[in-house]
């Protein structure tokens, strides 16, 4: 019965010694790190190492077609479009006249620049949109005079791009006696000059092609990306350093308050040992109350987490 009744008060305090935890300012802290640690693993991290695959296969796909011999466009018409970004293709056809448009917002070496769209109509009927290629603004704003593509059949080597989406905020526009963009989609094309356009299928919205140097019709072509994975790895896996981390450092936390309660305890007058006898009389003069008396714990606490002392 005695054992049962101690091992009752050892639980009980046991249980007082981290009563500390249910204050609102350790319930929030410890809110606030388990949020932080569940967007590391679940948004922050996934992000950053999704990044950084699709970054390497895309690299991988302009590497492969670096080598790669060109392929005929119209074998590639109607496929799943899987993986078809970047890939070197060839087509015979014509461009079809009056089919400029331009794409606003582009830079040709840090410059304002245009990036100049045509329709070319391959020898089977289909039309695909073309990206001529950049040519740079007037005065930083207006388009130049953009000389026609050239007429009759031409014979082009081109790179497949994806379509780039639509921008529901800023619609197509005529200015300056051009249509113009602020992206290039090809369902959005097909809209703007009024005439269907094949996508290559390469993305949910279809693909175009984008002129190789020195073809014809073609301007200054759009640079490659950089074949270069960038920082997601790191940024991910900094990301799911940190999200144990948060944890680890609250349970740091949680164990050196312990501590310091339980030092605390230990130097209370409540928890030194009375030795029996009498002490000897002293003739020293007993200092005054204020001077002799610690703090108690709950003046401590009070020091701690703010308070009044009663």
């Amino acid at each position: 019965m005695s054992g049962s009744n101690n091992t009752g008060r050892k639980s009980i305090s046991l249980l007082r010694r981290f009563t500390f935890l249910l204050r609102p300012s350790w319930v929030i802290l410890a809110v606030i790190v388990a949020g932080f640690a569940y967007l590391c693993f679940t948004v922050l991290a996934p992000w950053q190492l999704g990044k950084n695959t699709s970054t390497s296969e895309r690299n991988q796909r302009i590497s492969d077609s670096v080598d790669a011999a060109p392929v005929d466009v119209t074998t590639m018409l109607g496929g799943s479009g899987k993986d078809t970004e970047w890939r070197r293709v060839t087509a015979d056809g014509t461009y079809v006249p009056d089919s400029t448009v331009l794409v606003r917002l582009r830079h040709l070496e840090e410059a304002p620049a245009f990036a100049v769209l045509a329709a070319f109509r391959l020898d089977d009927g289909r039309t695909l949109l073309v990206d001529r290629g950049l040519v740079a603004a007037i005065n930083g704003s207006r388009p130049p005079q953009i000389p026609a593509a050239p007429t009759g059949i031409q014979h082009i080597e081109a790179r497949v791009r994806a379509s780039e989406g639509i921008i529901d905020s800023k619609p197509p526009m005529t200015e300056d006696g051009y249509r113009q963009v602020y992206s290039v989609d090809t369902q959005q094309l097909s809209t703007v000059l009024a005439s269907p356009l094949t996508p290559i299928p390469t993305s949910a919205r279809g693909g175009y092609l984008q002129l190789d140097q020195n073809q014809p019709g073609a301007f200054t072509p759009v640079p490659l990306p950089q074949l270069d994975a960038g920082p997601y790895l790191s940024y991910g896996l900094q990301w799911l350093a940190f999200g144990i981390m948060a944890p680890l450092g609250l349970g740091y936390f949680i164990y050196a308050e312990i501590r310091a309660r339980r030092r605390e305890r230990a130097e209370s007058p409540e928890a030194q040992p009375t030795s029996p006898g009498t002490a000897e009389p002293s003739t020293t003069p007993a200092p005054t109350a204020e001077a002799t008396t610690p703090p108690t714990n709950e003046a401590r606490l009070a020091d701690r987490y703010g308070g009044t002392r009663h």
